[in-house]
């Protein structure tokens, strides 16, 4: 009878034991799953030889022309191949259509598309976070493209490193871009085009990034760093594509 329950209590031990791992690889999972496929993706992409390009049949805002054709309106990029890229189906280029042409963004670089959610409140939580869920947020009190001053977006913000999953993890690349790197809005119809010009990490309480006034049309990004916290800002700043060359 003793050897019965011996083996009774290591079993229900080892089944406990079993269930609160399984339940911590699953807690991980959902943690971290958004962040490590995203990173897996791009550094697979980039052994891979491959890059991506935008797909669009409407107005370029720039030059207000409309684009007939139903080709890509981007001259497709030269890739050269490599063997691995031969091996893995890759040494291509695949090219993006908005998730929303109403207003939405696309980062060719890390193969980012996403909607936008309008006039959030960037200092209400309750408000913002739920905006987070499904995409990119547009601060309240920020111009739009394609009109002088400020534009705004934040996304992938939350309070602590296990709420990492339940956020859209949208931004989560924006470490990889560099200057000169391509950022496209797309509002109503018309796709306006953006050149990086500035990248850099920020304390939380340095707001001007948010609160600026400027006489030039200017697209500001931002996200938590690292990523899970609350730590510090990373923001990358960025002019019209005809601005961009003019200081070139």
């Amino acid at each position: 009878m003793k050897q019965k329950k011996e083996v009774l209590r290591f079993v229900i031990i080892r089944t406990a034991g079993n269930f609160l791992l399984l339940a911590s690889l699953y807690g991980i999972g959902r943690t971290l799953g958004p962040a490590v496929l995203l990173e897996s993706r791009y550094r697979l992409n980039q052994m891979r030889n491959v890059r991506y390009q935008i797909a669009w049949k409407g107005v370029v805002a720039e030059d207000e022309t409309e684009v007939l054709s139903e080709e890509p309106t981007t001259t497709p990029e030269i890739i050269n191949n490599t063997l691995f890229g031969q091996i893995s189906g890759g040494d291509k280029v695949e090219f993006l259509e908005p998730v929303s042409a109403k207003f939405g963004i696309i980062i060719p670089k890390i193969g980012a598309n996403a909607p936008i959610a309008p006039n959030i409140d960037a200092g209400n939580p309750d408000i913002y976070l739920a905006a987070l869920k499904k995409g990119v947020a547009h601060a309240a009190g920020t111009v739009f493209p394609g009109v002088t001053g400020n534009i705004y977006l934040f996304a992938h913000s939350t309070d602590n490193f296990w709420n990492v999953g339940r956020y859209n993890a949208i931004f989560y690349l924006l470490k990889e871009l560099e200057k000169g790197d391509e950022v496209d809005l797309f509002l109503n119809g018309k796709r306006h085009i953006y050149r990086v010009t500035n990248k850099l990490v920020v304390d939380p309480t340095e707001i001007e990034y948010l609160t600026r006034q400027t006489n030039y049309e200017q697209l500001t990004l931002q996200t938590c760093w690292p990523p899970g916290t609350t730590f510090k800002r990373l923001i990358i700043l960025a002019v019209p594509e005809k601005d961009y060359k003019e200081e070139m």
